[in-house]
C-alpha cells in the first residue's frame, strides 16, 4: 500500500490539511496525519511528530507556514532517508501553496530533499474542491 504523511493535518474539514487526508484515503493510500495538537483525524490516529510515523513513506505533504516548515526540514530529511532505503524512487516531498518560500526550498534542496512545490492533491488527479466541509 502506498504511504503518505500529512504534516499539518487538521480535524477541520474546511482546511487543506484535512482535504489532503481525505483525498489520499480515497486514492487508496495509507495516510499518517501528523499534528501535535490532534488525536484523531478522519478516524485515523494522529502522530505528534514525523519521527513517530511507524512506516517508510513514499510521500510527505506539508501544510504548515514557512517558518514551521523550515524548522522541520531536518526531520523531513531524516524521513526521506528512511523512506528511500526501500524504494528506488525515493520519498516525494510536496510543499503545498503557502507552506514554503524561497528559503524553505533552498534549504530543502541543500539537505537533499527533492522539493516539489505544488498541490499534492492535484498531483493525484483530484481537486481540493471535491472534498467539501
Amino acid at each position: 500500500m502506498k504511504t503518505i504523511a500529512v504534516l499539518g493535518a487538521s480535524a477541520s474539514r474546511r482546511k487543506f490539511g484535512n482535504k489532503c487526508v481525505r483525498a489520499y484515503l480515497d486514492a487508496g493510500y495509507q495516510v499518517y496525519p501528523v499534528n501535535p495538537s490532534e488525536r484523531l483525524i478522519e478516524g485515523l490516529p494522529v502522530f505528534r511528530t514525523l519521527a513517530d510515523v511507524p512506516a517508510p513513506l513514499e510521500r510527505i505533504s506539508v501544510y504548515l507556514p514557512p517558518p514551521l516548515t523550515l524548522a522541520l526540514l531536518p526531520a523531513i530529511a531524516r524521513a526521506v532517508i528512511a523512506g528511500s532505503a526501500g524504494s528506488a524512487a525515493g520519498t516525494e516531498v510536496w510543499f503545498n501553496p503557502g507552506s514554503a518560500d524561497g528559503a524553505v526550498i533552498a534549504e530543502a534542496r541543500r539537505l537533499g530533499i527533492a522539493a516539489r512545490p505544488g498541490c499534492s492533491i492535484v498531483d493525484i488527479g483530484r481537486l481540493p474542491s471535491e472534498f467539501p466541509e
